[in-house]
């Protein structure tokens, strides 16, 4: 009896995805460094962009289709709400919202663990019932997955992610053939909440940043501050911009949060438009990517989930930019690979190595529109 011998498995990448991700993520850390003019956090975002290209280039070489099991799925829902329910009873605030958990240095906010948990889920949800998603109750469930998400971060207050998770859910439901009077349905139960949450579910200062939005001149020293420095950070740019270290916005600290918040309104300062087209082309060119790998998926998991990716990171990318150009009112939202942080980071490379693990596994096999299984390979 023969045995084939023990072999390591070889490092896979996939560079049309992994090579935007990675320029992305350098042209995010020269627009926050400060070429030793002061602190600068580029330093750290250098150390987490090699722990999530690792963790990228794990999970890509390994098989990850054990992902599409009911009991994984289910055990990350389970721990990303027990993760989000702990937050408000052991987190301390930070900028009046207990959204992390600090760890001295480190600090980790289960919203992203949570975004993880929940593309999965919907994948697995819609893969078995799409062809029925003509059927309204599978809408209310699918519903109620997200809503429990989406509250206990409104909670928390962090009203930038509850948006993110509403309109993943959005997202999802629209690829996978909602019909018109469901979707009409959903945008006046859409309107029934955001009613309710006007009144009874945001904060003071949550509204104040609404209304200076409508009204940008009622307080441009208090709440509609920051956006009427990005929007002057970004109209300085002009076609070429001031270039690289030498926006004065940012780096003089007129703009607040413009490692994070406001990174895009920093970069546009330094780059100018030429550059903001460059960079709306690189992300072009990874959703792109991402959705010629859904239209080859092998099962409709696989499709669902790499479409879900696309989606977060689009929503992700539309509303940071909409708030840097005073497009939509200000909720700290972050922009795909390029802003400050490491648990947002590594959930973005985390996203793509399962995506190419997938994908690479699933050559070979036909997939039925219809049903979630494989027909041949």
């Amino acid at each position: 009896m023969s045995s084939k011998p023990f072999s390591r498995p070889h490092l896979f990448f996939d560079w049309t995805v992994l090579l935007p991700a990675v320029t992305l993520s350098l042209i995010g850390m020269l627009t926050m460094s400060t070429f030793g003019q002061g602190a600068s956090l580029a330093s750290r975002q250098l150390l987490w962009l090699i722990i999530a290209t690792s963790i990228y280039a794990v999970l890509s070489t390994f098989d990850m289709r054990f992902i599409r099991r009911t009991s994984i799925i289910m055990t990350m829902y389970g721990v990303a709400l027990t993760l989000l329910a702990s937050l408000l009873l052991f987190a301390h605030p930070v900028l009046g919202a207990r959204a992390w958990f600090s760890f001295g240095l480190f600090s980790f906010q289960p919203a992203d663990f949570a975004k993880l948990a929940f593309l999965a889920l919907l994948a697995k949800y819609l893969s078995r019932r799409h062809v029925e998603i003509g059927d309204f109750r599978h809408i209310i469930v699918s519903g109620a997955y997200a809503l429990t998400f989406i509250v206990l971060i409104l909670v928390e207050p962090d009203m930038g992610n509850a948006i993110i998770f509403g309109t993943i859910w959005l997202g999802m439901m629209l690829v996978s053939g909602i019909s018109k009077k469901h979707l009409v349905a959903i945008g006046m139960l859409g309107l029934v909440v955001a009613s309710l949450l006007w009144f009874e579910g945001l904060k003071p200062y949550q509204r104040t940043r609404i209304i200076s939005f409508v009204n940008p001149a009622s307080d441009i020293h208090g709440a509609g501050y920051n956006a009427y420095q990005a929007k002057i950070a970004v109209g300085s740019g002009e076609l070429f911009g001031k270039g690289i270290g030498y926006g004065t916005q940012s780096k003089l600290r007129f703009l607040p949060e413009y490692q994070t918040d406001f990174i895009f309104a920093a970069f546009a300062e330094e780059w100018g438009f030429a550059g903001v087209l460059l960079l709306l082309s690189m992300y072009a060119l990874l959703c792109a990517r991402l959705a010629q790998i859904a239209r080859a998926a092998a099962t409709n998991f696989d499709a669902f989930f790499t479409l879900g990716v696309l989606i977060l990171f689009a929503a992700h990318l539309a509303i940071h930019v909409g708030i840097n150009l005073g497009l939509l009112p200000v909720t700290g939202t972050t922009i795909p690979f390029m802003s400050s942080g490491g648990s947002h980071l590594v959930l973005e490379f985390a996203l793509l190595g399962i995506v190419t693990s997938l994908a690479r596994h699933g050559r070979g096999a036909t997939r039925d529109p219809n049903a979630n299984e494989y027909l041949g390979g």
